[in-house]
């Protein structure tokens, strides 16, 4: 068993232990379980940085089984420069959840715990995955863990968000599928998702494949107009739920653009690619707008990430370095920052079980620790320069400038709208006089959530002063992809 196999499996059997030993009189035992399991899968995940090849597009760390035979079905593992911060990232977010949910969760907590440690075997799995059909039952399966923890611990209108959220992603990957049976029997019986990328296609069948593509990834995104499951998602969900949904399970399929809708199907890519940037204009601009009249903090944030993964599918559909890698990076960097932004209203609504703007005010006089973290982060949602959510969004503003100064403009009012629904959100909640009893009776964050946030703040920080190290590992892979995308696959 390889690295790969053991980053996906390992937390996987954690989770199962954690189910069989999910009474709540061993909550304490679980607890611990939990953490050392998501800690040793985290571990596993870091020779993957340190063995990594910077100078080479091919696939790493690869595995390649036998898995059914009859259908040429392979067990092929394997991670580039696309996909590898993923992986660490997803182990990373895990540990967080674990300890994040440490004291707020006290009803069935082998459940709680084994639902997130299966769900984070199975999102690796999606990152690496080069079997069509590994990578759909990998895809597919992790709807099923996030529907329980939505379902099982989230708010009161939890059933509706979950069949909401389900509904929706389910029934955009049916098309995915059928792609993946065409596919298939146009390779001549082969689900290799890198021998499709050399599959000549005729035009009219990589139109059909790119919208069956399009369907199930932006609904995963979410692009416009199929976001509105996303806001009830995280309103209604568990704080550990939220961080994982914004960090990673979003990612998963701005991901799928990028391995299967760009080098599968490159000329519907670029034929397409109007479409893409429009919706994703859309997403930066309106949804950007809609976050401003939010009264929730949670929807607030859940907006904020359709906006910002706006940026995402922008940068990858014009079609130059600068725009994919900064897609990729703002990727990377939003699963740190909005996680960081759903565990700080999670701090908030462990102490005042609101989550209205309205019910706060003056929280830095009680809470001032927490309260300069958050400045941190809110800064960072804003894209300001030195934090990590100011390189992906300038790398894609850049690239899109290269193509067109117009839409560059469009996509730059973006950091407007976003520093003026994060500000004023801070404003209210944060500062000024203690609004109320509830805020004068708060505590400042403890020892645990400090040490998380603290966490989060290094990584952001990082990444926003240093960015090199992430964009040294993707700049060779990116190179590869761009010059596949550029020549002609019709057959």
């Amino acid at each position: 068993m390889g690295l790969l196999s053991l980053a996906i499996w390992l937390p996987i059997a954690v989770g199962l232990l954690l189910f069989a030993l999910g009474r709540d009189d061993n909550a304490p035992t679980v607890r611990w379980v939990a953490l050392i399991g998501s800690l040793a899968s985290l571990a596993v995940t870091l020779p993957l940085i340190s063995g990594f090849d910077i100078q080479t597009a091919a696939m790493q760390f690869e595995e390649n089984l036998p898995w059914v035979d009859r259908f040429n079905m392979r067990y092929h593992l394997g991670v580039d420069g696309l996909s590898m911060w993923f992986v660490p990232l997803t182990a990373f977010m895990t540990v967080v959840v674990v300890l994040a949910g440490w004291k707020v969760i006290t009803d069935r907590v082998g459940l709680y715990m084994g639902a997130f440690l299966v769900l984070s075997g199975l999102m690796i799995g999606v990152f690496t995955a080069l079997d069509g059909v590994l990578f759909y039952v990998f895809f597919e399966a992790t709807l099923i863990p996030m529907y329980l923890i939505i379902g099982a611990w989230g708010g009161p209108r939890r059933v509706y968000a979950a069949f909401k959220f389900f509904l929706f992603t389910f029934a955009g990957s049916l098309l995915m599928l059928v792609a993946l049976m065409y596919l298939y029997f146009k390779s001549g019986g082969s689900f290799d998702i890198l021998a499709w990328h050399k599959l000549p296609l005729a035009g009219g069948a990589q139109t059909w494949l790119f919208f069956a593509f399009l369907a199930a990834f932006s609904v995963k995104v979410p692009m416009w107009p199929v976001h509105t499951w996303l806001p009830d998602a995280h309103v209604e969900a568990p704080t550990g739920g939220s961080v994982v949904l914004a960090a990673i399970m979003l990612k998963l399929g701005a991901y799928g653009f990028l391995r299967f809708s760009l080098p599968i199907v490159p000329d519907a890519s670029r034929e397409w690619a109007w479409f893409i940037i429009a919706l994703s204009l859309v997403a930066v601009i309106y949804i950007g707008l809609v976050a401003l009249v939010q009264a929730d903090m949670k929807k607030l944030v859940a907006y904020s990430s359709v906006a910002h993964m706006g940026f995402v599918t922008l940068g990858f559909f014009i079609f130059n370095d600068l725009g994919v890698s900064g897609g990729i990076v703002q990727m990377i960097s939003h699963g740190f920052v909005s996680g960081a932004m759903f565990l700080c209203i999670g701090v908030l609504y462990d102490r005042v079980h609101s989550r209205e703007i309205a019910a706060y005010g003056g929280v830095v006089n009680t809470m001032p620790k927490f309260a300069a973290l958050v400045v941190l982060f809110s800064m960072a949602n804003c894209g300001l320069p030195g934090t990590s959510g100011f390189v992906g969004e300038w790398m894609v503003i850049i690239g899109t400038v290269k193509l067109n100064f117009w839409l560059a403009m469009l996509a730059a009012t973006a950091l407007i709208s976003g520093a003026a629904y994060t500000l004023w959100m801070v404003k209210r909640v944060y500062f000024g006089d203690v609004a109320n009893d509830h805020v004068k009776a708060m505590s400042d964050v403890d020892a645990r959530e400090f040490t998380i946030l603290v966490a989060l703040a290094i990584a952001v920080l990082w990444m926003g002063v240093y960015p090199k190290p992430f964009t040294d590992v993707m700049n060779v892979s990116v190179g590869e992809l761009l010059k596949h995308v550029a020549q002609p696959k019709l057959p």
